[in-house]
């Protein structure tokens, strides 16, 4: 019975249970006291001795009537707790679909659960963020500014905004109202109008842009309103542009042009290359306990994170460990023809420095039908030795939505990450229990 769980020990809410249960022994004390002082100074008319004498039980032994009044107090209390819980779970739940306590309980666990901070941008980094947010309230989004495509870079354009689209996902992803709220940012208006490809959630953060008088404070106000658990942030301030030199050495300038280009990819890089970093994502990443890159485009959404200087430079400095979530499939014009290995090659020929320490790859290989330009991201042979010795270790998992094959499963990769999270501390605390090896012996 749903009622009882109020009395579950280890809940938060027991000590307030505690104190009601003190102070209404303190009040029938008080009260016993006072009855007990009228019942010896007040004389009792002679009609009314046997209506007395039945209401107090005196025909009863004393500890009988003590235990009697004992039980129908705490039976009272019971109900009267069980009517209340009732009530309250009424006021919010009319169907009785949800468990109010479980709720509470779940939210207590989630705000002392992990900081887990994500760099990333597009649809990889929302399904992630839904992932994630059932296990914990410590999130920090990193969200990329380099957008100039769509609805977001006819805004960039004609306002001077920063691009608001994978903000918008991102909000979508961790507002407490989700499923409505998702359909409400994504919604489109239709052509035909000067709104026409506008999706309404830009539209939300360019206009509380503009009333609260910056970006970030946009996005405060916009998480406030909305609910979000944890914080979305840029990684920069500064209007960047991201610029993918070809290996025919042409150079294609605008985020949306990236994946166009005829040649592969030799390189991406911002512009200005010296683009200060968001002040709240350093700290962030400084104080985290894990951070994950991807999923997303690799060229487009995870490095333009990690190229402004800063960001580069805490996730170089954080003790946090830094998990790398490869991407499902290949990606047409950027990633066409990769392994896993090439992946994880492409962020540290771009930071010059060993930045991932674990990688997380799909193991489930259902063919991409009905994708034809996609090949999957395989995981690579055990003849392969990128992920040997000093390489970062690599970690296989189910991650794959079998309704959209080219996609991960938000429930599927939350539930990984926090394995990887659990399984890296055990890790630590192993190691660091070993004992040190002796000194050698001096030389004689």
């Amino acid at each position: 019975m749903r009622s009882l769980k109020w009395l579950i020990p280890g809940m938060q809410i027991k000590r307030w249970l505690l104190l009601l249960l003190v102070g209404v022994t303190l009040a029938a004390l008080g009260l016993a006291y006072g009855l007990i002082e009228l019942y010896a100074t007040v004389q009792v008319p002679d009609a009314l001795q046997t209506l007395v004498s039945f209401v107090t039980l005196q025909p009863l032994p004393q500890w009988l009537r003590a235990g009697l009044f004992a039980l129908a107090g705490l039976g009272g209390l019971g109900f009267g707790l069980y009517g209340l819980n009732r009530s309250l779970l009424s006021a919010v739940d009319p169907d009785g679909r949800v468990d109010l306590v479980e709720q509470v309980d779940r939210r207590r666990r989630r705000r002392t659960a992990p900081k887990i901070v994500v760099l990333g941008g597009g649809t990889g980094l929302s399904t992630l963020l839904r992932g994630l947010k059932e296990h914990t309230d410590q999130l920090t989004a990193i969200v990329t500014v380099a957008d100039d495509g769509g609805s977001s870079g006819r805004l960039r354009q004609s306002l001077g905004v920063h691009p608001p689209g994978d903000f918008r996902q991102c909000i979508a992803a961790l507002a407490n109202t989700e499923p409505l709220m998702q359909r409400l940012f994504e919604y489109r208006f239709g052509d035909g109008s000067e709104l026409g490809g506008h999706a309404f959630g830009n539209l939300f953060i360019v206009a509380m842009t503009g009333i609260t008088g910056s970006f970030e404070s946009a996005l405060r106000a916009s998480s406030r309103v909305l609910a979000v658990r944890g914080r979305i942030v840029p990684s920069t301030l500064e209007h960047v542009t991201l610029f993918a030199e070809l290996e025919d050495d042409r150079v294609m300038t605008g985020e949306s042009k990236v994946p166009k280009g005829e040649a592969p990819i030799r390189r991406v890089f911002l512009e200005p290359r010296d683009a200060r970093a968001y002040p709240e994502a350093v700290s962030a990443l400084l104080e985290a306990d894990l951070v994950v890159l991807g999923p997303g485009s690799l060229y487009t959404s995870v490095l333009p994170n990690l190229l402004v200087p800063d960001i580069a430079a805490a996730l170089d400095a954080t003790r946090a460990p830094v998990v790398y979530v490869a991407n499902v499939a290949t990606q047409p014009g950027e990633t066409t023809g990769y392994s896993l290995s090439d992946h994880v090659a492409a962020i540290r020929r771009h930071l010059r420095r060993k930045v991932v320490d674990i990688v997380l790859a799909n193991n489930n290989l259902i063919p991409l039908e009905g994708h034809p330009s996609l090949e999957a991201v395989l995981p690579e042979p055990p003849s392969n030795h990128f992920f040997s010795g000093a390489g970062p270790r690599l970690v296989l998992a189910d991650l794959i939505d079998e309704q959209t094959p080219t996609r991960h499963e938000p429930a599927k990769l939350g539930a990984a990450i926090m394995a990887l999270r659990r399984d890296h501390t055990r890790r630590s605390t192993a190691e660091r229990s070993q004992p040190e090896p002796p000194e050698p012996a001096p030389a004689m």
